[in-house]
């Protein structure tokens, strides 16, 4: 697989896709996040696979954390739910 520094059909800056993500309800954040951790996950795995153990650590962490980003988003959205319009 090969790592672009771009997203296909998207035409908007780094920054933009930033404000884009922040700006998601919360709880479509969370799942956001959730799918991302996944991913890296998954990743991790197939680094393992490759005995590329120091690349799939750092994955694994990355994974960790964007996981717990998605619990706390989560429970960011039942604060935020009912004042939503």
């Amino acid at each position: 697989m090969e790592h672009k520094d771009y997203i296909k059909h998207y035409a908007g800056s780094v920054e933009d896709l930033t404000e884009e993500l922040g700006n998601l309800r919360y709880d479509t954040l969370a799942n956001f996040l959730e799918m991302l951790a996944a991913k890296l996950e998954r990743d991790s795995a197939k680094n393992i696979a490759k005995d590329r153990l120091k690349l799939a650590e750092h994955l694994k962490d990355a994974h960790q954390c964007i996981k717990e980003a998605s619990w706390n988003i989560a429970k960011a959205w039942v604060v935020a739910e009912p004042y939503e319009v």
